[in-house]
C-alpha cells in the first residue's frame, strides 16, 4: 500500500511540476495572468515555471502572421465583387500585455477583421471594378493598409501588406474587361506595325537620298572633269598661240629685205619651171634672174 501511494503521489508530483511549466517559443512572448490579471512584465523565448494553481502564461505571437480572408467587395458602380485577401501582421512585443487587456486573446475576430472590412470597404468603393484587374491593385491595397494601421497601430498591431490574391467579376463584366483588353492589345500591335512600316519608309527615305545624293555627286564629278579637260584645252590652245605668235614674231625680226627678194627670186624659179603657160606679173622691182623667156608684164 505504501509503494502504491508512493506512486499516486510521484505521478500527481509530476502532474503538477509539468502543468506548472510551459515553453515560450522563438516567435513569441509569453504574458502572465494571475488570478484574472495581466502582468505587465515580458516573457522572452525559453521555458517558464509557474504556479499553475493562480496563473496562467498566453502566448502571442509577434512573428509576421498571414491572416486568409474572403470578402464581397464594393465597386464605384455599386457591384459587388468577391475577393481572397491576405493581411500580413504582425504584434509589437511591448504592446502584448495591452492588447490582451483592452482587446483580448482573440483580437483578430475582435479588432483586426472589423477594421479590415470598413477600410476595404472605404477604399474599393473609389474604385471601378476593371481597377482591380489593374495597375490600380496595388493602390487599393496600399490604402488598405494606410486606413488600418491609422486605427490598429495606436493599439499595438504592425500591418505589413495587404494582399488581394484573387479577384472574382461578374460574368458579363469580366468579358467587357477581356474584350477590352484584347482590343487594347490589337491597337497596340497595330500601333507597333504602324511604327514598323514608319521605319521602313524613313529607311527607305534616307537611302532615297543617299542615292539622290551619290548620283550628284557623280554628276558634279563627271562636270568637274569635263571642266578640267575643258580649262586644259583651252590652257593648250592659249600656250600654243602664244609659241605661234612669239614664232611670228621671231619670224618677222628676220626677215630682211635682202631674203624677201631671194625668197621671191625662188618662187618664180619653182613657178617657170612648169610647163603650163604662165602670166607673172611683177612691180618690176624684183629680178627675174635665171627664167626661161616668157611673156611678161
Amino acid at each position: 500500500m505504501k509503494i502504491t501511494f508512493l506512486k499516486v503521489i510521484i505521478f500527481l508530483s509530476t502532474i503538477i511540476f509539468l502543468d506548472s511549466c510551459a515553453i515560450v517559443r522563438q516567435g513569441e512572448v509569453g504574458i502572465k495572468r494571475r488570478l484574472g490579471k495581466i502582468s505587465p512584465d515580458i516573457l522572452t523565448e525559453g521555458p517558464k515555471v509557474f504556479n499553475p494553481f493562480t496563473t496562467v502564461i498566453l502566448r502571442l505571437p509577434t512573428r509576421t502572421v498571414n491572416l486568409q480572408i474572403t470578402a464581397n467587395l464594393p465597386s464605384k458602380e455599386g457591384l459587388t465583387i468577391g475577393s481572397e485577401i491576405s493581411i500580413l501582421y504582425r504584434i509589437r512585443s511591448n504592446s502584448a500585455p495591452k492588447i490582451l487587456q483592452e482587446v483580448g486573446i482573440d483580437y483578430e475576430n475582435e479588432v483586426i477583421f472589423p477594421v479590415f472590412r470598413s477600410a476595404a470597404a472605404d477604399i474599393t468603393a473609389k474604385f471601378y471594378a476593371k481597377d482591380m484587374h489593374s495597375g490600380e491593385r496595388g493602390i487599393i491595397e496600399k490604402g488598405i493598409r494606410d486606413q488600418m494601421m491609422t486605427i490598429l497601430e495606436p493599439k499595438g498591431f504592425i500591418i505589413e501588406n495587404v494582399l488581394m490574391k484573387s479577384i472574382s467579376l461578374p460574368q458579363g463584366l469580366s468579358r467587357s474587361i477581356e474584350q477590352k483588353l484584347e482590343a487594347e492589345q490589337d491597337a497596340q500591335r497595330m500601333e507597333f506595325v504602324k511604327q514598323k512600316e514608319k521605319a521602313e519608309a524613313e529607311r527607305r527615305l534616307i537611302q532615297a537620298e543617299g542615292d539622290k545624293n551619290a548620283q550628284i555627286m557623280n554628276a558634279e564629278g563627271k562636270k568637274r572633269v569635263l571642266e578640267i579637260e575643258a580649262e586644259g584645252r583651252a590652257t593648250a590652245m592659249k600656250t600654243e598661240a602664244e609659241a605661234q605668235n612669239k614664232s611670228n614674231e621671231m619670224l618677222i625680226k628676220n626677215l630682211t629685205p635682202s631674203l624677201l627678194r631671194f625668197r621671191s627670186i625662188e618662187a618664180f624659179r619653182a613657178v617657170s619651171g612648169s610647163n603650163n603657160s604662165k602670166l607673172i606679173i611683177n612691180d618690176g622691182k624684183n629680178p627675174l634672174l635665171g627664167l626661161p623667156g616668157s611673156f611678161i608684164e
